[in-house]
């Protein structure tokens, strides 16, 4: 794609975005869309098919929103489970400052069909709980820690959006958060006996980080030593 096509393709997302954030996607239609970008029907259509891609490509731009503050906002800490805590405040702030985008990149999920950016946003939390574990701070292994954030975080932030502005209660997220996380996660230092699950994960997190891969599965040996540390770990 030239950068003509590239920086129109980009025009035509803003002043989409623009619509979205004031109506909701049910006021991003082509004809409305068309008309504002100062475009025909059929350019649109020739950039995104139809209303359907069009929102796709809405998603992915707000996941690219949320993405850049989410970086800008945890790239100063040496604490991950600090990092946890703020990282779930962000992400409750995106979604009620955003509520169309929100539900747009989170609410119209379907089985199969994520945009790469929203894989892109989960491996920053799994990159979070990696560290995390790598510092015997970590209950639970990373999968499961981060399908019970992530699933806690969108039922929180979709919860509040659907409350009217006057009445939200953000300690509910507070609260939510508080317990989630403490649930997953432990205190420093891992130092008696009762941290056995944490030093586990440290370790299972430390064989995977010596080169930036896991360590292949196929040896035998190297299955049979991480099935035993997630074990200890349960």
């Amino acid at each position: 794609m030239d950068e003509d096509r590239r920086a129109a393709r980009h025009q035509v997302l803003q002043v989409a975005a623009e619509l979205l954030e004031e109506g909701g996607s049910e006021a991003v239609s082509t004809r409305a869309v068309a008309a504002a970008a100062g475009i025909t029907a059929p350019t649109l259509y020739r950039m995104f098919g139809d209303k359907g891609g069009l929102l796709a490509e809405l998603a992915v731009h707000g996941f690219e929103r949320y993405l850049a503050e989410k970086r800008e906002a945890l790239s100063r800490s040496e604490d991950p489970v600090a990092d946890l805590y703020r990282g779930w405040d962000l992400h409750v702030d995106f979604g009620l400052r955003h509520p169309a985008f929100y539900l747009l990149m989170y609410g119209t999920a379907r089985p199969g069909r994520k945009p790469p950016a929203a894989d892109e946003a989960h491996a920053l939390l799994v990159g979070l709980l990696d560290r995390a574990a790598a510092d015997a701070r970590l209950r639970v292994p990373v999968e499961e820690a981060s399908r019970v954030v992530h699933a806690a975080t969108t039922g929180a932030t979709l919860a509040l959006i659907g409350e009217e502005a006057p009445h939200r209660n953000l300690s509910t997220s507070t609260r939510l958060r508080n317990i989630v996380i403490g649930s997953i996660t432990t205190d420093p230092p891992a130092a008696t006996a009762t941290d056995l699950a944490s030093r586990a994960l440290a370790l299972d997190a430390a064989l995977t980080i010596e080169d930036g891969t896991a360590p292949p599965l196929r040896a035998p040996e190297t299955a049979l030593l991480r099935d035993w540390l997630h074990r200890l770990a349960e």
